[in-house]
């Protein structure tokens, strides 16, 4: 008994059972990221900011991702759109979201 346990528990462990499926399709990305790409595939708003963002970082994402709320605060993004950007950019940093190469339709 307790070794068809093990071997159970073994196989959840290995082959990762309750983590989310994963789609067969791969989702096109963007090859090269920009600010500009970045902050539309945020979408929801934050990308009527684009000009300038990119102008306050000189086109440069490293220092976008390294950004704090107080100068995109100093900006005049709003609240909401700062959460977001700055959200995303953790989750880029990390490897967990990349900008889609089309922007989702929303229905």
């Amino acid at each position: 008994m307790a070794l068809t346990f093990a071997s159970h528990a073994r196989r959840l462990l290995i082959t990762g059972a309750g983590a989310p499926a994963r789609s067969l399709h791969a989702e096109p990305y963007q090859a090269k990221v920009g600010v500009v790409e970045f902050l539309n595939g945020v979408g929801k708003g934050v990308e009527t900011h684009a000009a300038k963002v990119e102008e306050a970082v000189g086109g440069d994402l490293q220092r976008l991702l390294e950004a704090r709320t107080l100068r995109l605060k100093k900006l005049g993004i709003p609240c909401k759109h700062r959460k977001l950007i700055l959200s995303f950019a953790h989750k880029y940093r990390l490897g967990l979201w990349k900008p889609r190469a089309e922007p989702r339709k929303v229905e």
